[in-house]
Parts: structure tokens; sequence; C-alpha cells
């Protein structure tokens, strides 16, 4: 054998020893929550309930706004929005949790009006494609280098965009690189559910993040036992994928309605003729912890979602998405706090 094929053989041995000593290290788990943008300044107060329930990381989603899912101009860091959907709000918030030696990620969403499925945001001529990319690396640009200013530890690309994704793949990868050249951290994009087998960029981030509603039981009440064995073909899957690309899988969403058949649609949000179930939301989060959080493949997540005036927010007769003030409350303090 030459010695160039020697050479080549042995790198590529190299590369495929250190991916896969990669992909078995330990993971520093994220044991996260989804910190709510609200009107005003976050205080320690609003810090502290977080804290109770021990997370020590925290995802800041500053937030764009766009007016159809064809229309390609996003309204972003404005005095007309609330000041935590805000760069300087994004900022007050990540400066105030990591006082408090809470991690952050940096997760910048787009709301498209009436609530419309961000993966539906669709152009539909050339020229509308040209100017939704402009708007939107704008957008993006602005919090990878806030992102940067705060040191977080990880910085989200988008959020459930499917569409422009699958429309513009060059476009991605020319964003990603540009990005890294902001922005010093880990990197991660939030996939929905169904469309992560999809997304072609994952080998160029640092985790595969997915908002994790996938469909469990169609069960009115499922037991945790029935709901962890509703995640065994997802959790196939999503092995594979880790498995394939040599990337840990991150959570960037993960939550269940306080509701019956919580588990059958998880990312319902209709609030209408949906009985409350509190001990449904419980099981789902029991399930989901016990499957998942123990993998060496898994990094973490962050729960959907904690608003930051805690003794106003769940409740025993809130049938929505967040645990605060219900019995979900007291499983993720004591699964975060054994994770820790």
């Amino acid at each position: 054998m030459t010695s160039f094929l020697k050479y080549t053989f042995g790198l590529l041995a190299a590369t495929l020893v250190a991916g896969c000593a990669a992909q078995q290290a330990p993971i520093d788990r994220v044991n996260g929550v989804s910190f709510v943008a609200s009107r005003e300044p976050a205080t320690q107060a609003h810090v502290n309930s977080m804290l109770a329930v021990n997370a020590d990381f925290a995802a800041v989603m500053p937030f764009g706004f766009i007016r159809e899912p064809n229309d390609p101009e996003i309204i972003f860091d404005t005095d007309r929005q609330w000041f935590g959907e805000t760069r300087k709000g994004a900022k007050q918030y990540s400066k105030l949790l990591q006082e408090n030696k809470v991690r952050i990620m940096i997760k910048p969403q787009l709301w498209i009006w009436r609530g419309i499925f961000t993966g539906d945001l669709e152009m539909q001529t050339e020229e509308d494609w040209v100017r939704l990319e402009a708007q939107y690396r704008d957008f993006i640009l602005n919090y990878a280098a806030l992102a940067e200013e705060v040191d977080a530890e990880i910085f989200c690309i988008g959020t459930e965009l499917e569409e422009f994704v699958a429309a513009r793949p060059e476009y991605w990868d020319n964003l990603i690189a540009e990005i890294r050249g902001i922005y010093s951290g880990k990197l991660t994009y939030a996939a929905n559910w169904d469309e992560y087998p999809r997304t072609p960029f994952w080998a160029k981030l640092d985790y595969i993040g997915l908002d994790a509603y996938f469909p469990l039981s169609e069960a009115r009440d499922p037991d945790v036992e029935e709901l962890r064995a509703g995640w065994q073909r997802w959790k196939t899957d999503i092995k594979t994928l880790s498995d394939s690309i040599a990337r840990p899988v991150l959570f960037t969403e993960y939550g269940y309605r306080s509701m019956d058949y919580t588990a059958e649609k998880p990312w319902l949000v209709d609030s209408e003729n949906q009985r409350v179930n509190l001990e449904a939301q419980a099981n789902a989060m029991t399930a989901l912890f016990q499957e998942f959080w123990s993998e060496p493949w898994f990094a973490g997540g962050f729960v959907w979602k904690w608003f930051i005036h805690h003794p106003m927010s769940g409740g025993p007769d809130n049938n929505r998405f967040t645990p605060q003030n219900k019995p979900a409350e007291g499983v993720i303090r004591q699964f975060y706090r054994q994770a820790n």
C-alpha cells in the first residue's frame, strides 16, 4: 500500500473512531424551560420559580411577526412589541438568568397572524422568496449576534419552517455558514415532530432539534406504561437518525396539555371542549422522562412553556401546556433534580 493510501485510510479510520466516540460520550444534560416573553423586564422573583423545579437552562424567545403565510415581510425588534420579544428584552432576560447560573438558548421565533402554522410559510413568487430570505437573514443574524454577545450556549436558527427549508436548501446552507461566522456556540434548529426526517442540514448543526409533539396514545386517560409503549416507534427512528450523523438529539420543545386525550394530538392549541385532566399531563411527562433522560444520545430539552408570573400561571383549572401549579410541575422538579 502506498504512503498516500495508508494516510487516507488512517485518516478515515480516525475520523470514524472520533465520530463514534463523540456520539457515545456523556452529554451535559439540558434541563430546560421555555421562558416565555412578557410585557415587562424579568425580576429575580420570576426566575426563582424556575429554579425551584431544578431547571438549569432556559430558552429565551424573541419574536418576529408576519401578517400572512405568503407575506415576505418580518416585523421584529420594534417598540410595538412586548419587552421580552425584543432584542433588549432577550438580553435582559439572558443576563438575569445567567446571574443565577442558568445557561441560555436564544431561540428567535416567527409568529404568523392568527396563529397560522409557521410550517406553511411559503412564497408564491421568486421575488417574494428573495425578499423573505433577506428579511429572515436580518432577523436571525440580529439574534445570532445577541447570542454571541451574551455568550449563550446554544442558538436556534429557526422553528418549524418546513416549507421554507424545503424550498430554499441552498439559502439555509449559506445562512448556517454565515451564522457560524458570527456566533461561536452550538447550533440547532427546532423541527416539528413530523418534519425532522426531511430536514436536510442536520450534519451542519450541533444538535438535532425536535419539537417533540409526537402522538402516543388515543386514550382519554393513558397511564405511564401505555405512553412509554407509544414512544417506541418514534424513539427508534429518532435514535437511528442520531446514530447516522453522530449528533445528539435535543427536544427544543416538549410538553402536553393538561386535558383529556393529551397524547393523541399533543400539538393541539384550541381550548374549547377540552376537559381538564391534570393526571394525563403528569403521566405524559413521566413517560417522556423515563424514556429519554437517561439515553446517552439524548441531550435533554425545554418544557413548553414557563411563564414568568408563576403564581398566576397554570393551576388546577387550566388545560393549557404550562405545567405550573399542576402535578406535572412536581414531575419536572423530581426528574430535573435527579438529572443534575
